[in-house]
């Protein structure tokens, strides 16, 4: 099993980091180019999240189980403002910034699960995954 790989996300450059680190550990593990691509976008949205609203915070990748599949698991975390509605952070072209308001709900659509814990003054914790392939 690929070790874990965490990713101190602080600046911009941080975020081509994360995503190069998801392409590899996806590549690795035997996703298609489509799904590495996909992966490696959905990092690249959380990831922006982070450098925008946070300033700073850490992407792990895992390869995990979960709902008794394995799956390659991306974990960003921030002690950042938080979200103060998730529902609402979910529904697209809502933005609580300058942004376009596609991060959490585009990589929702990019992954097979992403999940949100935050609440205001507490940070944000972003898990989303992509089942491995049984081939792979």
């Amino acid at each position: 099993m690929p070790a874990d790989r965490t990713i101190d996300v602080n600046d911009p450059g941080d975020i081509v980091t994360a995503r190069q680190a998801g392409r590899d550990l996806a590549a690795e593990v035997g996703f298609s180019i489509t799904d590495v691509t996909m992966i490696a976008t959905a990092i690249s949205e959380v990831a922006r999240n982070i450098t925008s609203y946070a300033g700073k915070g850490q992407i792990r990748l895992l390869v995990g189980m979960r709902d008794h599949r394995a799956a390659l698991v991306v974990e960003a975390a921030d002690d950042g403002p938080g979200i103060a509605d998730v529902d609402k952070a979910m529904e697209d072209g809502y933005s609580s910034g300058a942004g376009l308001g596609l991060g959490l709900p585009g990589a929702q659509r990019l992954m097979d699960r992403l999940e949100v814990q935050s609440a205001p003054g507490q940070g944000t914790r972003v898990e989303m995954w992509k089942w491995i392939p049984v081939d792979a």
